[in-house]
């Protein structure tokens, strides 16, 4: 079980790693020309909204249809990822990961079956309609099946993240929200969850710690600080970039794929975040708006009046207990740099692939 789990691990880092530059991209297009970014353009932050919900997840669906059947799975995997991205309303990540693998593993088993069987002189016409029929009905299957339970899921974070905050359990709702986060489901908890609840508490007080539990760029940093320190190969070379879109411009999703290259470091970011939280709730902290985006900068525009000691604290333990965590995780399980190893183990990782 263990050197399966590494082997599924393996084939995340392989679906997300090669896609980090795109990853970059958009984030320093989102941390420069949106409303709130460094140097806003309302023409040019149109690209923000199409690449996250569509480029992102096709991209990430194609390479994981190319790891296990090449140009031709890739291919079947970004169309079948359509579905998914069409039918629901947040960043399909989670189901471009299912979908794209599952594409090319499906188009896989047709050539295998079609093989040595297609007439001399026909090959072409039907390589190109066995893959686009197939295509159709399984982006089909991902509209109706899979994007009802994708919302589930999300639907189900939510819920209990507000259920955690009205039990007074604000603390433990890191457990929930990081992961969420790294699934794109961020914006899903902030602005339909904790920022209402938030602007509720700060009409009675002047300010609400709900801000402060998703937008937190401390627990970010400090993970993309153990990559660096800790860590190899492009995830190592890519953080320090990520570390200033992240933490200047306020851009959290650009350290997500960090994670789901190498998903044990979800435990660096529940750590930091439950630390910080428990740390703004002990001191009663609190912000005064969520601030947008979730830089440092964007922090100190809305620390009401004598809460500075209590957030930037928060914000200072979140990221160095993620950078111990997290450098510790690194030490004992590093990241597996050999993608070429990674393809050839996916047939291990996934029953019925080899």
């Amino acid at each position: 079980m263990k050197e399966k789990m590494q082997r599924l691990g393996g084939f995340l880092a392989g679906m997300i790693i090669p896609n980090l530059g795109a990853f970059i991209a958009w984030g320093l297009i989102t941390a420069l020309f949106i409303p709130t970014g460094w140097t806003p353009n309302e023409q040019l932050s149109e690209l923000v909204g199409p690449m996250i919900v569509t480029l992102l997840p096709v991209l990430i669906g194609y390479t994981g249809g190319k790891m296990i059947h090449g140009v031709r799975g890739g291919v079947v995997g970004a169309t079948v990822t359509m579905g998914v991205i069409v039918g629901t309303d947040v960043p399909q990540f989670m189901g471009a990961m299912v979908m794209g693998p599952l594409g090319g593993w499906l188009i896989k088993k047709v050539d295998d079956a079609l093989e040595d069987k297609v007439p001399v002189g026909f090959e072409m016409l039907v390589n190109n309609f066995s893959a686009g029929i197939l295509a159709t009905i399984v982006a089909i299957f991902g509209y109706y099946a899979m994007s009802p339970i994708l919302t589930a899921i999300s639907n189900a974070a939510g819920g209990l993240v507000d259920w955690l905050v009205n039990a007074k359990l604000l603390p433990l709702a890191a457990i929930v929200i990081e992961p969420a986060k790294v699934l794109f489901l961020n914006n899903a908890l902030n602005h339909g969850v904790l920022t209402p609840l938030g602007a509720a508490a700060a009409e009675e007080t002047g300010r609400a710690i709900h801000f402060l539990l998703e937008t937190n760029p401390g627990p970010g940093l400090g993970l993309l600080a153990a990559f660096y320190f800790a860590g190899k190969g492009l995830l190592k070379d890519s953080a320090p970039g990520a570390m200033i879109i992240h933490f200047l411009g306020g851009i959290h999703e650009i350290y997500f794929p960090y994670v789901l290259a190498h998903p044990i470091m979800i435990l660096a970011m529940i750590a930091g975040g439950l630390s910080a939280d428990l740390w703004f709730t002990i001191f009663n902290a609190g912000l005064v708006a969520s601030p947008s985006p979730g830089s440092i900068f964007a922090y100190l525009a809305v620390i009401p009046k004598g809460q500075h000691f209590a957030v930037l604290t928060g914000v200072l333990i979140g990221a160095v207990v993620s950078f111990l965590v997290g450098s510790l995780l690194l030490k004992v399980r590093p990241v597996r740099e050999e993608e070429d190893e990674e393809e050839e183990e996916v047939g291990a990782a996934v029953p019925g692939l080899g």
